[in-house]
């Protein structure tokens, strides 16, 4: 009788008892992803005019925004699993790296007005975007590592809502300073950006600072920090294969969900101030007069959808809890596309506030619901690593859509921003759908809740 061989791996889990935050400490903790967003809400309604104000076309826009992609999936897969084998007494485990990627951005945001030549702006967001990827995906991991399971849809939901703040801010900030300071540089960038900019060099650097004061990492316990020092001496480039290996089916299936949503928003930023200058002020003329109202403009709608985000943010707890996170994801992907598929055609500029209603609720889900799901589908000690390539998820459809839609764009959109924008709902279209194939994981109860089942149910398709 020939005998079989049986190769059983056993993975080990840690659970740690983690206390429970107030409303206020969780704000805190959350606080400096208002200065990083307000940096990235500048990326997404200022970066694309300052390009044309330079002298760039329309379908050259999306390869000279290469840079977002390309330094997402690289450095936070990189850096989620270094902070995954960092700890320090004096510095922490995620802080080093948020820290590091908050100075960053409040010197590139400080720079970007004195820019005078496309491939100078070029230049700077691509170090704009590698210190906001550095500081990004730790302080996700971080809301992880920090709360107890009840209160993580809470934590993340919290970002979305200082996401939502911080983007307002930004956006609202240009149509302010275009009515206090006037005239333009040389190179042709109206006064009013250095205004915004140098704005969100305070608050980027400043929020963040609050946070890391007021809201103190977990440390391991002695167990956990041998491990972490056995890990140091390894290969974190090999931690990410591992993990992509290793990658829950679930999790693999929200990939299918990103490439649709994050392709879209990609277009969306891109084409939406050539869209509102079409439909609302009558001009294609990027060196015009209108067209620059149009950017102000703009940046107030995209302001308004950010209002909508923060506003909607914390009841998105209560829905996920109630009706699962992937049935309330979808609701809210398809309120996006009712949005998207109004606002191209609409000529009056006050009426562009109403359909964009959707897709500020949208923005609030997908900034904080897949990640209540993304945290129950992976090992604690991982957080870090898993949260870098949730992003790898972000980037990929942006870098596809950087190398795609300029041709899109104009050999089968016509050129036209209204077909971009339409084309752009079409595919959170394709987004919802393919979030209800998602089998959610079952909800984890605290460790600490007395009522708690003894046995905790671990399983994948």
């Amino acid at each position: 009788m020939s005998g079989t061989t049986t190769t059983v791996r056993t993975t080990t889990t840690v659970i740690r008892r983690k206390p429970m935050m107030s409303m206020k400490q969780i704000l805190l903790m959350n606080l400096g992803f208002f200065g990083i967003q307000y940096s990235f809400g500048m990326q997404q309604t200022t970066i694309n005019p300052i390009y044309n104000f330079l002298g760039a076309s329309a379908d050259e826009l999306p390869l000279l925004n290469m840079a977002g992609p390309i330094t997402g999936l690289f450095i936070q897969p990189l850096i989620g699993a270094l902070s995954d084998r960092t700890w320090s007494e004096r510095w922490g485990r995620r802080k080093p790296f948020f820290i590091i990627g908050a100075i960053g951005c409040a010197v590139c945001l400080f720079c970007f007005p004195f820019v005078s030549a496309i491939w100078m702006a070029a230049l700077l967001l691509w170090l704009l975007d590698a210190s906001n990827n550095t500081a990004m995906e730790p302080y996700r991991a971080f809301i992880a590592d920090r709360l107890p399971p009840s209160q993580t849809a809470k934590g993340f939901l919290a970002q979305s809502f200082f996401a939502g703040l911080g983007i307002t801010l930004a956006n609202v900030s240009l149509f302010l300073f275009q009515h206090v300071l006037s005239g333009m540089t040389a190179a042709g960038l109206p006064y009013w950006v250095f205004g915004s900019f140098m704005l969100g060099s305070v608050c980027s650097i400043g929020t963040v600072l609050v946070s890391v004061l007021t809201t103190p990492e977990i440390p391991p316990s002695p167990e956990e920090l041998a491990r972490l020092r056995s890990k140091q001496n390894g290969n974190a480039l090999a931690g990410i294969w591992t993990a992509l290996v290793e990658m829950p089916t679930q999790l693999r299936k929200l990939a299918l969900v990103y490439l649709f949503q994050w392709y879209a928003m990609n277009v969306y930023w891109q084409y939406v101030s050539l869209s509102v200058a079409k439909s609302a002020f009558g001009t294609t003329d990027t060196h015009s007069a209108a067209y620059e109202s149009a950017v102000t403009w703009t940046g107030l709608i995209n302001g308004g959808y950010n209002v909508v985000t923060f506003c909607v943010a914390f009841s998105l707890v209560a829905f996920a809890k109630k009706h699962g996170a992937k049935y309330v994801h979808a609701s809210c992907l398809m309120l996006a596309v009712i949005g998207l598929l109004i606002f191209p055609h609409l000529g009056n500029k006050f009426l562009l506030f109403l359909p964009i209603i959707g897709l500020g609720i949208a923005w609030a889900s997908i900034m904080g619901v897949p990640y209540i799901m993304a945290v129950r589908m992976v090992p604690s000690s991982r957080y870090g690593v898993y949260m870098g390539i949730i992003n790898m998820m972000i980037v990929i459809p942006q870098l596809l859509e950087t190398f795609t839609f300029g041709a899109v764009y104009k050999h089968l959109l016509a050129s036209n921003p209204a077909n971009a924008v339409t084309f752009a709902a079409v595919l959170l279209g394709c987004a919802a759908l393919a979030m209800l194939w998602i089998k959610e994981p079952p909800i984890v109860r605290d460790v600490d809740d007395v009522t708690a089942p003894a046995k905790i149910q671990l399983g994948e398709d």
